[in-house]
């Protein structure tokens, strides 16, 4: 027999010794959860021996105190924390605070000096006096400032006749005490709260109670199994694989205590992959949940007019348009992706719809967005129930409720948001947006999903949750130091130092409950594996110290640590059964010869000679990354601007040195400022890319009028070209053409230093931009033209220009041809290449090299 049914026999055996079978309906137990219901009635069933029994009332304290009815109203948590922000807002104590999260941190202190008073009072006069009674106390008495702070404001919050859901409590424990005219048997495993210990004595004195206490029933712990993880994933990947195997030794009921919810999530994404869905008691936050991010995607591009970044992450949530197809959808995100990172448009909803004039399909999109902006007014204050009752409409034009509604999590979320508008209609303080804003966030955080349609033999749980609970195994995951004992709600703003000062729980004393929840579920389980991290990071974790010393005191008196030496070996076993070993060799796809491109341009052949399979993803599969919508000035702006002011410059004044030299500056300098004219109206820091290239203007008059006396003239620039060559044609653009007589010399400018190009120049042939340059235009000479830091040099390949060029050429039509022939095109890139190169995720070198 297991000891969770012992301990329950026991408790059945007493009750039935005072109250003898079968109608056991004129007593009442109180269950820590309803989960301890049925393994009792089963063990009064075994103890009665009788063939039918009636059961007594077994409840929880809390639902039994939901059924005392009360004639007041309760206020919502809702309606508090307007009134209690409303109130901190005219103090003016704490002009640069979050007075939202100050807010609910205060009502949960507010909650619990509620339930700390002495008395238990019954009705709306008992409590005042039971308030004054606790206020003057403390008037004479010495506390801090942050400790006097709450203490006041609770007494003027409770000065009101409203009932809040604390007073409401205490009032029903009340009237339940002074009912009481049964025996009340209780199942407890921990320390009670002071107001349940209160009740339990007010009831106490007008009928029995009997506690059943699983601390003092002297039943020795099951020892559990340690599980030390190296890694988060090793954890979960343990956690995942010790849950499959229970569940082949036919185990129905699995609980996994999670102490570390990242863990957790990580392990319950394993666990689905393996196809074993989990239900969960605990529950996630609406903030960490998708129905509540495309709120914050709707919210967050309101504020920032627009925001490209924003935009696009609204447009791409599930939820929105959901009355479009999905097929609609993702053709509007696209087509609006591509026009506005093409036309590089920063923000502004207007802005926007005027780039989209041409683009019909995008027309009714942008205007229900503008309709829906148009319902949250941002530069006015409103109630929160307005605010709130606008954030509807506004979903509903944009057919996000319509996408909530096809989610269980999304409906709660749309019948929370009409819950707190209907709750705060009587709330009349007006709201900026954004005070709006960090309330509902709040409100996210605070609201608890459960999804109840999972029904599993594998449950997440906490560890509250386990009292007088018996599972057939139980995983306690991430049990470290750190998360247990759990820091708790320990508070932002009110530290343990407050608490104390105001007689309340501190972190201690739920330390100490925590570890009474640990010592009864041992008790009541004889199956228990615990894992956690002994290592993140590259940094040493601690194991829950009272763990710790439970596997201490077994190593003293057994010589055993408790390590689970099973599961390695399985985790070891499954990783040799689906390991994939890396390829031999890299990455060499090959390509059909009428998918090889019929030209390339000298960019393109740059990448072709630096990384074949560079070239592959970017010119053959089309991978280029999306061109990001540009907000400051680039080093790229900065050199189309320096080729434009040249281009202008030398058409205007061909021949430099038949002109005054201050008159040319002059005119350079006026150029240049008419160029940079567009980039300075958007950027101010254009001002300073401005000034490095005007420090450079003294320097390339200097080198161009050397040029000229050379007897160089310049002839054009910028000019495309598209040469054939057997097999390909090669395309491109040159910066500037010279020619003296019948010679021809190709230019290209660079904002790089000499020292930067000289390097990329000293393997021939591995740049092939001025090779290239050359052939098409029939050159004898090339070099680029360094314009840095003040000075202009100019530097020229060592080799023979013509029979680079020739080379360069040739070997782009054997290569080509060898593509076209089914050559393989492999991943053989250097690090100083492959370091900038958006295509490593596709080869995927850091794997196979």
């Amino acid at each position: 027999m297991s000891q969770a049914n012992v301990l329950f026999d026991r408790v059945a055996q007493r009750i039935l010794a005072a109250h003898p079978a079968p109608d056991l309906r004129g007593i009442t137990i109180l269950l820590p959860n309803m989960h301890a219901a049925q393994p009792l009635a089963q063990a009064l069933m075994r103890k009665a021996q009788v063939s039918a029994i009636l059961l007594p009332q077994m409840v929880t304290l809390n639902e039994w105190a939901q059924s005392v009815p009360l004639d007041v109203a309760v206020a919502s948590d809702s309606q508090r924390s307007a009134m209690l922000y409303q109130q901190l807002r005219k103090l003016q104590w704490f002009e640069n605070a979050d007075l939202w999260s100050m807010t609910q941190e205060l009502l949960k202190l507010f909650d619990e000096l509620t339930h700390a008073l002495h008395a238990l009072p019954e009705d709306a006069d008992a409590f005042a006096a039971a308030v004054q009674q606790a206020y003057q106390a403390r008037q004479n008495t010495t506390l801090q400032l942050e400790a006097r702070l709450v203490f006041e404001l609770w007494h003027a919050m409770q000065s009101g006749e409203e009932l809040d859901a604390a007073r409401a409590y205490q009032m029903r424990l009340a009237k339940l005490a002074q009912q009481a005219d049964r025996p009340l048997y209780v199942l407890r495993a921990s320390e009670w709260d002071a107001l349940e210990q209160r009740f339990l004595e007010e009831y106490e004195q007008r009928a029995m109670v009997k506690v059943f206490d699983v601390r003092e029933m002297e039943v020795p712990s099951q020892m559990p199994l340690f599980f030390a993880a190296t890694s988060l994933e090793q954890e979960a990947r343990a956690a995942a694989m010790q849950v499959r195997r229970w569940l082949a030794e036919g185990k129905r009921n699995i609980a996994i205590v999670a102490q570390d919810r990242v863990a957790a999530r990580r392990t319950r994404a394993l666990l689905e992959r393996a196809e074993i869905l989990v239900a969960d008691e605990t529950g996630w936050t609406f903030a960490t949940l998708s129905v509540s991010t495309v709120l914050d995607r709707w919210l967050t591009a309101l504020q920032s007019d627009f925001y490209h970044h924003d935009l696009l992450d609204l447009l791409k949530s599930p939820y929105i348009f959901a009355d479009m197809t999905a097929g609609e959808r993702k053709a509007t995100v696209y087509q609006l992706e591509q026009l506005l990172r093409k036309q590089g448009v920063v923000a502004g909803l207007e802005n926007f719809v005027a780039l989209t004039a041409q683009e019909v399909s995008l027309h009714q999109p942008l205007a229900r967005l503008r309709q829906a902006a148009a319902l949250l007014e941002q530069n006015r204050k409103h109630t929160l129930a307005q605010w709130l009752a606008a954030l509807q409409k506004s979903l509903n034009v944009l057919g996000i409720d319509s996408g909530l509604q096809q989610d269980d999590a999304g409906q709660q979320l749309l019948r929370a948001l009409q819950n707190w508008q209907q709750e705060l209609h009587g709330d009349e303080g007006p709201y900026h947006f954004a005070e709006w804003r960090r309330w509902l966030a709040q409100q996210l955080d605070t609201e608890t999903f459960r999804d109840s349609s999972i029904d599993s033999p594998v449950r997440f749980t906490h560890l509250a949750a386990t009292r007088w609970r018996r599972f057939d195994a139980v995983l306690m995951l991430g049990c470290d130091a750190a998360h247990l004992p759990s820091a708790g709600d320990g508070g932002r703003w009110f530290n343990d130092a407050v608490r104390s000062t105001l007689n309340l729980p501190t972190r201690a004393f739920h330390a100490v409950r925590q570890h009474d929840d640990l010592r009864a579920l041992l008790a009541m389980n004889d199956e228990v594996l615990v894992t956690w991290q002994k290592e993140q990071n590259g940094e040493a974790r601690l194991l829950s110290p009272f763990l710790q010393m439970l596997r201490d005191a077994h190593k003293q008196a057994q010589g055993d640590d408790l390590s689970a030496r099973e599961l390695p070996a399985y985790l070891a076993a499954e990783d040799a059964q689906h390991i994939e070993l890396p390829a031999s060799t890299r990455p060499v796809p090959s390509v059909a010869s009428d998918s090889v491109p019929a030209s390339i341009s000298i960019s393109g052949y740059n990448t072709l000679v630096a990384c074949p399979y560079q070239y592959y993803a970017r010119h053959i599969l089309k991978l280029n990354e999306l061109d990001e919508v540009q907000e400051a000035i680039e080093k790229r702006d900065y050199g189309e601007c320096v080729h434009g002011i040249l281009q202008r410059f030398h058409e205007q004044y061909p021949l430099v040195m038949q002109g005054d030299l201050a008159e040319m500056e002059a005119a350079l300098q006026r150029i240049s400022e008419e160029v940079f004219a567009d980039l300075l109206a958007h950027d101010f820091t254009a001002q300073a890319w401005l000034a490095r290239w005007v420090q450079s203007l003294p320097a390339y008059l200097d080198w161009q009028i050397k040029r000229e006396r050379e007897g160089w003239r310049y002839a054009e620039s910028e000019q495309a070209f598209d040469w054939p060559l057997d097999g390909i044609r090669l395309r491109g653009r040159i910066d500037r053409l010279d020619v003296r007589g019948e010679e021809k010399l190709v230019l290209d400018y660079k904002t790089q230093s000499d020292q930067l190009l000289r390097n990329k120049l000293k393997e021939p042939g591995e740049d092939v931009q001025l090779a290239c340059y050359a052939y098409a235009h029939e050159a004898a000479d090339a070099a680029f033209v360094s314009i840095e830091s003040g000075k202009v040099k100019q530097v020229a390949p060592q080799e023979d220009v013509p029979l680079l060029a020739q080379l360069n050429a040739e070997r782009l039509e054997q290569v080509m041809g060898e593509i076209r022939g089914g050559a393989g095109l492999p991943a053989n890139g250097i690090d100083a290449v492959c370091g900038y190169c958006e295509m490593r995720g596709v080869c995927r070198k850091g794997e196979w090299q």
